[in-house]
């Protein structure tokens, strides 16, 4: 269970660490940029995506005056701990980010609203990959927003928002790398999931769940969804609104253990509702924080000041990371669900696996069949020991 959630002030750019138990807030990042829309955690490092600096047009009021076509959003890290910010990509690398996510194993992804694609860095900023990349023919209904990512399965979620209260909002996927023989712009493997909705932003997958906020105009919109993924060639069955009445629904952060969901809103103000199945399923929502200034997006830190990802539903795909340059595979001991093999060669890319630095003993929690995240041994979970490079 999360103990704090990172949350994204919109202007001035900060990022800020709220404890859920009783909405404390602290400030992690002063100067986090300008316009900061994306964030998460990974093996004890926070990421996130900045929009840049819009053209102000002194004639139009509001989020239409603000023109962010310019190439100057930004990808940025910082430890959890505090330290210096560093620049993940160049400047000048990327249009507007926005929501930012992980794959748990070296990657980070993320939509780029202007740019109008979805794109990915491993999190040492080597290896930028564009995944998708709409025409500029498409105008504001090609602006990629909120993603999601499926190391299982192989598949990248995004969506597309359309104009503001337009009802012309779309969700898609796509394999997380292009087809051989194929490119970014030009790909035979997406599909639109849902289309009609009134404004999806930042998404979140959970098992086989897809949660997303939305913006647009009431009753479908400034709202919490949830709906079931549809298989490959299937579209998306009507969703499930969870929550509504925010004001503004951007950022989204799903705690599995605890079996809330996290929302932030432009209006200032983060709450907490809780899901069926877990043990706050009988409680009202929670309103955890109220800001004066606008927020964006969020992320959920746990105890031992890393992300505590849920185990899939799923049996999870075989992977491949460098330990050291070393080979030799990591089989689950008897007894653990699932039938996953890890190979690990690299001590940098065996933390990200893991979820924190404690990862380079080599001890992995596993569970379903995956290994999440680091682990002393001494609870329920097998341990996996990895072999020292010889």
């Amino acid at each position: 269970m999360w103990s704090e959630l990172l949350v994204l002030r919109a202007f001035p750019g900060q990022v800020l660490l709220v404890r859920v138990a009783d909405g404390r807030v602290r400030t992690l990042v002063e100067d986090a940029g300008a316009f900061p829309d994306g964030v998460v955690v990974e093996s004890g490092t926070v990421y996130w995506t900045t929009m840049g600096t819009p053209v102000i047009d002194p004639g139009t009021p509001g989020e239409a005056g603000q023109d962010f076509s310019r190439r100057n959003g930004g990808v940025h890290a910082v430890s959890l701990d505090g330290g210096p910010v560093r620049d993940l990509v160049p400047r000048g690398a990327i249009t507007t980010g926005k929501q930012l996510t992980c794959d748990r194993a070296g990657s980070l992804y993320w939509g780029d609203r202007e740019g109008r694609r979805v794109s990915r860095v491993g999190t040492d900023g080597g290896g930028p990959t564009d995944l998708v990349v709409n025409p500029p023919g498409d105008g504001i209904l090609g602006e990629c927003v909120g993603v999601a990512v499926d190391p299982v399965h192989g598949h990248v979620y995004w969506t597309q928002k359309g104009p503001a209260k337009g009802g012309r909002g779309r969700i898609l996927r796509a394999g997380l790398d292009v087809p051989p023989g194929e490119s970014a712009e030009r790909r035979s493997d997406v599909e639109v999931l849902w289309s009609g909705l009134p404004e999806p932003i930042d998404l979140h997958l959970a098992g086989d769940r897809l949660y997303w906020t939305d913006r647009g105009a009431p009753p479908a919109g400034n709202t919490l969804n949830r709906a079931a993924v549809p298989a490959p060639g299937e579209p998306g069955r009507a969703p499930e609104i969870l929550a509504t009445g925010f004001q503004e629904a951007i950022g989204l952060a799903v705690d599995a253990e605890a079996r809330l969901a996290y929302v932030s809103d432009l209006g200032g103000r983060v709450r907490a509702v809780p899901l069926s199945g877990g043990p706050a399923a009988s409680r009202e929502e929670r309103e955890i924080v109220a800001l004066p200034f606008p927020l964006t997006g969020l992320a959920g830190v746990g105890r031992a000041g890393h992300a505590t990802p849920r185990p899939p539903d799923r049996p999870v795909r075989r992977r491949s990371h460098r330990w050291s340059g070393h080979r030799e595979p990591l089989a689950l001991l008897p007894g653990t669900p699932g039938d996953a093999v890890v190979e690990l060669e690299d001590r940098v890319d065996a933390a990200a696996v893991t979820g924190r630095r404690a990862a380079r003993r080599g001890r992995l929690r596993c569970a379903g069949g995956e290994c999440l995240g680091a682990g002393n041994g001494s609870g329920p979970e097998p341990v996996v020991r990895a072999p020292k490079p010889a």
